[in-house]
């Protein structure tokens, strides 16, 4: 199998999850692909992180941790990748012009689109935090976040599927690298405890401070329904 052949199946996949006839879903995927949108869960995150540290130096390095993850897999998608490929997204790409559907004109920020920036930044986060925090339900729903956040981009026609699948292989190995660097200086600072209630997490989380993130989350989602309704 060539690569042309396999950029065709790729424009199939995407021409079968692109638009739809439905309003409600419009203004729903323009809701939840917006980083606006998802604000409150950032800080719900950041209130996680504060709230269930020991240290500033503890919750500094979190922190830092977490702007490498989006450093690392942005930095490398739109400001290597991107103009090195030259792949046009598919809102932009003179082929399927016409054919693609699109919301409301919108097209995303230049011209090309492989690979997606918002699969490898949302599942960078989505795998740093569910190694740090180890608890089954924030990882299922910021893994479930992340994929929503990737189908919104072929919703939209903004990129095709592989551009959002090697996003999600370049941020999950992200992910996973910058957590061996937290790991390794977390060590350092202070000794590592494994707790053993049900009130926390393996790795020291509050279970009540996780579903104040959860709430968040859901809350964030009955928002986007509503932004569909009124769309």
């Amino acid at each position: 199998m060539n690569i042309d052949t396999l950029l065709g199946y790729d424009q199939v996949l995407l021409l079968a999850l692109n638009g739809s006839d439905s309003q409600f879903m419009d203004g729903l995927m323009m809701a939840l692909t917006s980083g606006l949108t998802w604000i409150p869960l950032y800080i719900a995150l950041l209130y996680l992180v504060i709230k269930n540290s020991e240290t500033m130096g503890q919750i500094a390095l979190i922190v830092a941790c977490a702007a490498l993850c989006v450093l690392f897999a942005d930095g490398l998608a739109d400001g290597i990748v991107k103009p090195g490929v030259a792949r046009f997204r598919p809102c932009n790409d003179p082929l399927l012009r016409g054919v693609v559907q699109t919301v409301d004109g919108y097209c995303a920020n230049g011209l090309y689109g492989f690979f997606s920036a918002h699969a490898s930044n949302t599942f960078s986060i989505a795998v740093f935090f569910s190694l740090l925090v180890r608890s089954g339900i924030l990882s299922t729903g910021l893994l479930l976040w992340s994929l929503v956040c990737c189908y919104t981009r072929m919703y939209l026609g903004v990129h095709y599927p592989f551009d959002v699948l090697v996003g999600l292989l370049w941020g999950g190995t992200v992910g996973c690298a910058v957590y061996l660097l937290y790991y390794k200086f977390r060590a350092k600072m202070s000794q590592s405890k494994c707790f053993v209630s049900t009130q926390y997490t393996s790795t020291g989380f509050s279970t009540d401070d996780i579903d104040i993130v959860m709430l968040v989350l859901v809350a964030t989602l009955i928002y986007t329904v509503l932004r569909g309704v009124l769309h």
